[in-house]
């Protein structure tokens, strides 16, 4: 979201200050939009944010299966350090229980290699899911922000939620005039089911699955 605000900046800029130089007739009509209200409101991304925490829920009941594993072979391997230090046992049973933990301990460095690899994979692919899902997302707010600029004769469009390299404010101020957000939104969420037609007020933003501890 805030590389796209960004990259529209400078031309948002370029742009209002050619519009000086214009006669007063042919001023731009410039139209208001709040994207972070706009998205965070709109019900797709909601959808979206559900099924990347189920996705996450199912990853996360896999790693947890492959922990379990990790500890149960820990406790064998703890076992056979003990049966190798029994004195009470024959040196030759010692001597064998000693190499079977050596063996043990080095399935145990595979499996949590195994686990870190799952790790590494798994987040690497729920990032990857997001950004395509909010790619897409942002790629039919804009459509509808297009369309709707196009119909009603607006020359550029802003976004009020838009911060600049200082993350500071993109437009300073606006009296409230020209303000598409809520126009937008209920255009978008026109086609929300029935079952899932969202709240007046957006949810807070989407959250990142949180990877589990490692074992």
């Amino acid at each position: 979201m805030k590389n796209i605000i960004q990259k529209s900046i400078l031309a948002a800029v370029l742009f209002s200050l050619a519009g000086f130089a214009l006669p007063a007739m042919a001023q731009p009509k410039i139209g208001l939009v709040d994207m972070r209200k706009v998205f965070d409101g709109f019900y797709k991304t909601k959808q979206a944010d559900a099924a990347l925490k189920d996705e996450g829920a199912e990853l996360e009941k896999e790693r947890a299966d492959m922990v379990d594993n990790y500890h149960k072979r820990e406790d064998e391997w703890k076992k056979l350090i003990e049966k190798a230090n029994d004195q009470s046992l024959s040196a030759e049973e010692r001597d064998r229980s000693k190499q079977a933990s050596e063996r043990k301990l080095l399935e145990l460095k595979d499996l949590e290699k195994t686990v870190d690899e799952f790790d590494r994979a798994a987040r690497t692919k729920q990032l990857e899911k997001k950004r395509l899902r909010w790619d897409a997302i942002v790629s039919e707010i804009r459509a509808a922000i297009d369309g709707k600029a196009k119909t009603e004769g607006y020359t550029m469009v802003l976004d009020t939620a838009g911060e600049s390299l200082n993350n500071t404010p993109v437009v300073l101020y606006n009296n409230g005039g020209n303000d598409m957000t809520d126009a937008i939104l209920a255009q978008l969420n026109a086609a929300a089911p029935a079952a899932t037609k969202p709240d007046a007020k957006p949810d807070a933003k989407p959250a990142d699955a949180v990877p589990a501890p490692k074992p």
